[in-house]
């Protein structure tokens, strides 16, 4: 069972940037990946997300909640789950 100590407060004003978000109306399937999918079928997939994400008026909003709960799948905040870790170990290694 996945725990979800790490997510914030369930308060509407919390997630209230996910209105504005430019994914909002788009499948999600567009920001995570199937289970079997590698290669250039994940690399395209990946872009098409990273380009709304690259428009989006509240991707700074999405990649601060992303890192902050340390969110495994998809792309968020413009950033894959992979570059995602990255920062986030670069922000641990900052912080010992």
């Amino acid at each position: 069972m996945a725990s979800i100590a790490r997510l914030p407060m369930p308060l509407q004003e919390v997630y209230e940037w996910q209105y504005e978000g430019a994914c909002r109306d788009v499948d999600p399937e567009t920001f995570f990946s199937p289970d079997a999918e590698r290669g250039p079928r994940r690399k395209a997939r990946e872009t098409a997300a990273k380009a709304l994400c690259a428009v989006c008026p509240v991707v700074e909003a999405c990649l601060r909640h992303a890192l902050a709960v340390k969110e495994p799948y998809g792309v968020w905040g413009g950033l894959n789950a992979t570059e995602r870790e990255t920062i986030n170990a670069r922000i641990q290694t900052i912080a010992s």
